[in-house]
């Protein structure tokens, strides 16, 4: 249903499919919602397909569309990253007045939103960066949210935003993140995390097909059960469902007529650089993002197998079926541990470093519906983050530590088995090393510190007593002390 005489309480700037979803699950939970797209068909395709689902009030321009809107007006922009979305916002800071809020619900770099809030912010409006996972049916049913900007802005924007989110017990699964870019840097991560997730969950696959030799429905039936257990989790349960899908055209499983080159659009491998600038080991989600790109390097793998790179000794799996799938089951609930524990310590870094007082336990608590990495562990997260707010590690609480007595032996076992078997475990082996660094006495940094020192005289520091030192490598060894 339409009326121009009817002010929206929201507007949605931008109909593909993720902004048509968005304001269709506006309209279905009550609110008036105002449309715009650039192209006129995609606004009048919308109320044709849907506008019996609520009130809608298309526009075919900027100023009618900000017209159509209540004070103070309220608009998300579901546009292309980049140019496209510096331009809308200047439309809409053009044709706004002070105080109107222009929210970005798309995937934007946390930095052009830190650039963009400064931008409209003088211009006498607000800006909010909002995170929205879920992808269409999130869009459309519930997503999880994780706006940033100004805290007055989400007074105004809180109840509408909760009135189309997931919800969990009782809880929406919304809530302010933080200043500026706090809420697409929050997305940003939990995507790196996704990345992780999903790539070790094809490490698991590849495991029990090639080393197990089992066929990808008998695989799906063991994800199912899987998603029963700890692994209860959104990845989990759509795993199960590719796997057993046929392919329409030819009967065959319709993984196998899939090419096995991976897509990405830049959220991992944004927080795999946003990781290296901060300082912080997350080697889980880096190496989930280089094995897509290493995936889509579809001439260097053609010419490496057309070449025959020596495999070396390949050594058939030689242990009982049902153990080892008891083991990569272990072994995934480990690595998927160690994928959400590096994303808490990036998020936590980020939070630091721009002054945005992230909480851990509020991402714990909005994950836990309409996102893609919604899980059932996070209600163990989040109780971790209740019990210490200020965890060194999420792997260091006490239930988790616990949990990992449990899964060590069988995530050692899976990483030899993938080595033997010649399959690649990158986010396996990387999350187990980087588990084992943790926990060394000694790491073999105190070589690198002197190899530093003996080409570039960067001293170090000792264990015995404090200060920093350098060895006069070129002359008698003598040691200095330089503070």
């Amino acid at each position: 249903m339409t009326d121009k005489n009817e002010l929206a309480q929201i507007g949605v700037v931008g109909l593909a499919v993720m902004g048509s979803n968005l304001a269709r699950n506006f309209a279905r939970n009550g609110n008036t919602v105002a449309v715009y797209n650039r192209s006129p068909e995609k606004t009048h395709a919308l109320i044709k397909a849907h506008g019996e689902e609520g009130n809608f009030v298309p526009s075919e321009t900027i100023e009618d569309f900000v017209a159509s809107l209540e004070r103070p007006r309220k608009a998300i922009i579901m546009v292309k990253a980049g140019k496209a979305t510096d331009a809308v916002i200047d439309q809409l800071a053009e044709a706004m007045d002070d105080g109107d809020i222009i929210i970005d619900g798309g995937n934007a770099l946390f930095t052009d939103t830190i650039r963009r809030e400064k931008d409209v912010a003088a211009r006498g409006k607000h800006f909010v960066g909002a995170g929205i996972s879920g992808g269409e049916e999130g869009a459309l049913n519930g997503p999880a949210i994780m706006p940033g900007g100004p805290k007055e802005s989400w007074e105004t924007l809180g109840p509408i935003l909760e009135s189309i989110a997931a919800n969990v017990d009782g809880t929406p699964c919304v809530t302010h993140i933080g200043a500026d870019g706090a809420g697409h840097f929050v997305k940003m991560v939990h995507n790196g995390i996704e990345y992780a997730d999903m790539q070790v969950i094809g490490e698991a696959y590849q495991l029990l097909r090639y080393g197990a030799g089992m066929e990808p429905a008998e695989i799906a039936e063991v994800f199912r059960e899987w998603n029963s257990g700890d692994l209860d989790s959104y990845l989990i349960e759509i795993t199960a469902e590719v796997l057993a899908q046929k392919d329409p055209e030819t009967g065959a499983p319709l993984v196998d007529i899939i090419v096995d080159a991976a897509g990405q659009k830049g959220t991992g491998r944004w927080t795999a650089i946003n990781g290296l600038e901060l300082g912080v080991p997350i080697t889980g989600i880096a190496e989930s993002v280089f094995a897509r790109a290493l995936s889509s390097s579809t001439a260097q793998r053609s010419a490496a197998q057309e070449g025959q790179l020596p495999a070396g000794t390949i050594k058939p799996l030689d242990v009982d079926k049902a153990e080892f799938i008891e083991d990569v089951r272990r072994a995934l609930y480990a690595a998927k541990l160690i994928a959400y524990s590096q994303g808490f310590d990036e998020i936590k870094a980020g939070s630091d470093e721009f002054g945005w007082d992230v909480d851990p336990r509020d991402l714990a608590t909005i994950w836990r519906g309409g996102c893609i990495i919604r899980a059932k562990f996070l209600d163990r997260i989040r109780a971790a983050y209740d019990n210490n707010a200020d965890l060194p590690a999420l792997i260091l609480d006490p239930y988790f530590k616990g949990e990992l007595e449990d899964l060590i032996d069988p995530w050692r076992r899976v990483v030899v088995a993938a080595t033997q078997l010649g399959l690649p475990a990158p986010v396996f082996a990387s999350s187990l090393s980087y588990y084992d660094s943790l926990r060394a006495e000694r790491l073999p940094a105190a070589l690198i510190q002197g190899q530093r020192d003996f080409f570039g005289a960067h001293t170090f520091k000792r264990t015995d007593k404090p200060g920093t030192f350098h060895i006069e490598w070129s002359g008698d060894r003598s040691l200095t002390q330089t503070d």
